[in-house]
C-alpha cells in the first residue's frame, strides 16, 4: 500500500515539476520579449530626442528657435505615441502568456481530478469486493 502511495506521490511530484518548468519558461520568454520591446522603444526615442537636442544646441537666433518648436512638439508626440504603443503590445503579450499559463494549470487540475477519481473508484471497488467476499463465506 505504501509503495502504491509513494509511486502516486512521485508521479504527481514529477508532473508538478514539469508543469512548473513550463510555466517558468513561458514567464521568462514573456519577460524577455517585453524587456526587448521596451529597450527598443527607449533606444528609438532617446536617439530622436538627442538628435533634436543637437539641432537645438546649434540654434543661434530667434528664427532658428521658431523652426525648432514644431520639431520639439513632434518629438514629444512621437515619444508619447511610442510609449502607448509599447505599453499596449506589452499588455497583449502578457495577456497571451497568462492565458497560456492558465491553460496549463487547467489541464493539470483536470488531469489530477481524473486520476483522483480513478483512484477513488478503484478503492471503492476494492472495498466493496473485500466487504462482499468475507460476508459470502
Amino acid at each position: 500500500m505504501y509503495q502504491q502511495f509513494n509511486e502516486q506521490f512521485a508521479a504527481a511530484t514529477r508532473q508538478f515539476a514539469d508543469t512548473a518548468a513550463q510555466i517558468n519558461r513561458l514567464a521568462l520568454d514573456n519577460a524577455e520579449a517585453v524587456f526587448g520591446l521596451q529597450i527598443a522603444a527607449i533606444e528609438d526615442r532617446v536617439n530622436a530626442t538627442f538628435a533634436f537636442f543637437g539641432e537645438a544646441a546649434e540654434a543661434r537666433d530667434f528664427e532658428a528657435f521658431k523652426t525648432l518648436w514644431p520639431k520639439g512638439v513632434q518629438i514629444a508626440r512621437e515619444n508619447v505615441e511610442r510609449a502607448v504603443s509599447t505599453g499596449q503590445e506589452t499588455f497583449g503579450r502578457t495577456l497571451k502568456t497568462n492565458e497560456a499559463i492558465a491553460e496549463l494549470a487547467k489541464s493539470q487540475i483536470e488531469s489530477a481530478a481524473k486520476t483522483t477519481q480513478a483512484n477513488v473508484e478503484k478503492a471503492a471497488k476494492a472495498a466493496t469486493k473485500a466487504g462482499v467476499a468475507p460476508a459470502a463465506k
